[in-house]
């Protein structure tokens, strides 16, 4: 696969790349020069690292919303 550079500097990532990293809108790519290579990495977004970790259903908000200031209250300490 190739792409062309634009007189701004800029190129299109190939569909068939960007469907196998699952690239989005808005993310962003890390460019490093490796031996004389360009390589490019997708930049993970971080709260996916946290995927499935997270129990959902319900909850109390009040609950929430008091270790929420507790939380913040011990930062200020």
């Amino acid at each position: 696969m190739k792409s062309v550079i634009t007189s701004k500097y800029q190129t299109t990532i190939p569909k068939k790349v960007r469907e196998k990293l699952k690239l989005a809108v808005n993310d962003a790519l890390e460019w490093k020069v490796v031996k004389g290579q360009m390589v490019v990495y997708p930049i993970q977004k971080r709260f996916l690292l946290r995927r499935n970790t997270i129990c959902v259903g319900r909850g109390d908000p009040r609950m929430d919303i008091e270790k929420a200031r507790e939380g913040i209250a011990e930062n200020h300490r």
